[in-house]
C-alpha cells in the first residue's frame, strides 16, 4: 500500500483483474523482517519459530486459531519509543490497539504510560497495577460513571471533548475534591490518511472541538473558568497508519497557535501539547514505517520551531503509540482446513478462523502478508485468497496473496502484524470462541488471554 493510501471502502466480493496484484516473491519461503516480528525465523527444519517455540508445538498445545505475540519484541519496541523521546516527553499505549494485564504489566516495567477510552480499559489497566497518574482517560461520550471511575482513580488527566463533558467533569471533580488536570481534543482541520490537509471536510467528525469555528478557544475558557478543572494543555490526532510528517507540521503549527490565542487571551502558557498516535507499520513489503528516533526527532523539531515562530516556551510533548509498538509483535497462527481452487481466477484457501479473529479486511479493505509456516516448500506459487469460515462473502483474512501449490488441508499458515486491532475487535459472530493470546518468550509459551469456551457464551445467555 502506498504511503497515501487509506485502508477504507470494503470491497468484498471483488476477484482483482490479471496485473492488479503484485508478483510473487522470489522465494515463498523468506520471512520479510519489516512485518514479522523480531524473534520469527525458520529453523533446520523449515518450520517457523518465535521466541524460540516451534509452531507446530503452539498449535498442537494451544490449538488454533490463536494470537501469538512474541514477547521480547514487544518490549523492544516499548522501550525504543521511551528511548527515543527520553525525559523531554511522555509516551502513552494507546491501550485500544488491545490491552490485557500481561500488556500492561510490560509497559509499567518498561515504563511507558497508558491512554484508555473506557470503564472496561481503565479497570484492566488499573488491575494490572498502572498507577493512575500514568493514565490518560479518551472519549467523546464518557458517562458520569466512567468520569467519576477517573478522577477517583486520579488519573493523569482526562482529554475532554465536548462542553457538555467539561460541565460533567467539573461537577465530578469537584464532588470529589480534586482538581482534576485535563487536555483540550481539538479537531485542527488535517486529515492524514489521504494527504488531504485543507481544513473544512475534516472537520466534521465526531471527535474533538474546532479551531476553526472557535470551539476549541471556548473549551479553553469554560475549562479556566471552572475551579475543579486545572488545564495542562492541548490534544490533537490526526489520523491513523500514518507514514509522514506533513500532516503533523499542518497540525502542530495550528495548534501552537491556540496555545499563542491563550497566551495572549488569558495571559497562560500552556505546559503541554499531545500530538496523538497513529503512526504506520507494515503490513506487507511496500509499506514503509519510521523508526521511533526519526519520529520523535521529527515532532520535537516540528514543536520547537512553530513555538519559536510564536514565541513561546515549548511544550512538554505527548505522544500515543498503540499500533507502532503491539502491531508486529504478534501474528494469527491458522490451520487450513479446505484448499478450493477457480480455474483462471484464484484459489480459496479457508482457514479455522476469519473475520471474528480479524475483522480489518472486511471493515477497512486492510491488506496482510501470509506465509506457510509448518513448512517450507518448493512448490510454485498460486495466488489465493485467505478466506474465514462463517456465513458472509465478505470474510477474509487475506484478499490477494501466494502461497505454495502443494498447500494441503492440515498445513499451519500465519498471518503476521496482528497485534493491533485484531483481539480488540474480535466478535462472536456465528458464535465463534474468540482465539487465545499466547505470550512467547524464551524457548516457551504461555497464555495471557484464555481462549473462550461454549461456556462463556452460555454464561450470558439467561435464557
Amino acid at each position: 500500500m502506498s504511503r497515501s493510501a487509506h485502508p477504507a471502502g470494503p470491497r468484498h466480493g471483488d476477484v482483482l483483474p490479471e496485473g492488479h496484484y503484485q508478483a510473487p516473491p522470489a522465494d515463498l519461503n523468506a520471512l520479510d523482517p519489516k512485518v514479522w516480528s523480531r524473534t520469527v525465523g525458520r529453523d533446520a527444519e523449515g518450520v517457523v519459530t518465535v521466541g524460540g517455540v516451534d509452531v507446530r508445538t503452539l498449535a498442537a498445545e494451544f490449538g488454533t486459531p490463536a494470537y501469538v505475540m512474541d514477547e521480547a519484541d514487544f518490549r523492544a519496541r516499548a522501550r525504543a519509543w521511551r528511548d527515543a523521546f527520553g525525559d523531554s516527553a511522555d509516551v502513552y499505549y494507546a491501550g485500544k490497539a488491545f490491552l490485557s494485564k500481561a500488556v500492561v504489566r510490560w509497559l509499567h516495567e518498561e515504563g511507558l504510560n497508558v491512554d484508555v477510552c473506557s470503564s472496561g480499559e481503565l479497570h484492566v489497566a488499573l488491575a494490572a497495577g498502572m498507577p493512575g497518574e500514568r493514565i490518560a482517560l479518551h472519549g467523546n461520550n464518557k458517562s458520569v460513571q466512567e468520569l467519576e471511575q477517573a478522577v477517583k482513580a486520579g488519573v493523569g488527566h482526562v482529554v475532554v471533548d465536548s462542553f457538555q463533558e467539561i460541565a460533567r467533569l467539573a461537577e465530578v471533580a469537584g464532588a470529589q475534591g480534586v482538581r482534576q488536570p485535563v487536555l483540550i481534543r481539538v479537531t485542527v482541520g488535517v486529515e492524514a490518511h489521504t494527504h488531504e490537509f485543507i481544513a473544512t471536510a475534516h472537520e466534521d467528525q465526531k471527535f474533538g472541538l474546532s479551531l476553526s469555528g472557535g470551539l476549541a478557544a471556548e473549551a479553553v475558557r469554560r475549562v479556566l473558568a471552572e475551579p475543579s478543572l486545572e488545564l495542562r494543555g492541548i490534544h490533537s490526532h490526526i489520523g491513523s497508519q500514518i507514514f509522514d510528517f506533513a500532516g503533523f507540521e499542518v497540525a502542530a503549527r495550528r495548534v501552537v497557535g491556540l496555545l499563542a490565542e491563550v497566551r495572549d487571551e488569558h495571559g497562560v502558557e500552556l505546559p503541554e501539547v499531545d500530538l496523538g498516535g497513529g503512526l504506520g507499520i507494515a503490513y506487507t513489503a511496500e509499506d514503509d514505517p519510521r523508526e521511533p528516533a526519526e519520529i520523535a526527532a521529527s515532532l520535537s523539531e516540528i514543536v520547537r520551531r512553530e513555538c519559536a515562530a510564536a514565541e513561546l516556551t515549548p511544550p512538554r510533548i505527548s505522544v500515543e503509540p498503540g499500533r507502532a509498538i503491539v502491531g508486529p509483535t504478534a501474528f494469527t497462527l491458522y490451520e487450513v482446513g479446505t484448499v478450493k481452487a477457480l480455474e483462471g481466477l484464484r484459489t480459496y484457501v479457508s482457514v479455522d478462523g476469519g473475520m471474528s479473529d480479524n475483522i480489518r479486511t472486511a471493515l477497512y479493505d486492510a491488506e496482510y502478508s501470509v506465509a506457510l509456516v509448518s513448512r517450507t516448500s518448493e512448490a510454485e506459487p498460486m495466488l489465493v485468497r485467505v478466506v474465514g469460515k462463517h456465513c458472509e462473502s465478505g470474510d477474509i483474512v487475506v484478499r490477494d496473496a501466494f502461497l505454495p501449490a502443494d498447500l494441503a488441508p492440515g498445513d499451519l499458515i500465519a498471518v503476521p502484524a496482528t497485534g493491533a486491532y485484531c483481539r480488540s475487535m474480535a466478535s462472536n459472530y456465528n458464535h465463534a470462541l474468540k482465539p487465545p493470546v499466547l505470550a512467547v518468550a524464551d524457548g516457551s509459551a504461555r497464555v495471557i488471554v484464555r481462549r473462550e469456551t461454549e461456556e462463556d457464551l452460555l454464561r450470558l445467555d439467561i435464557g
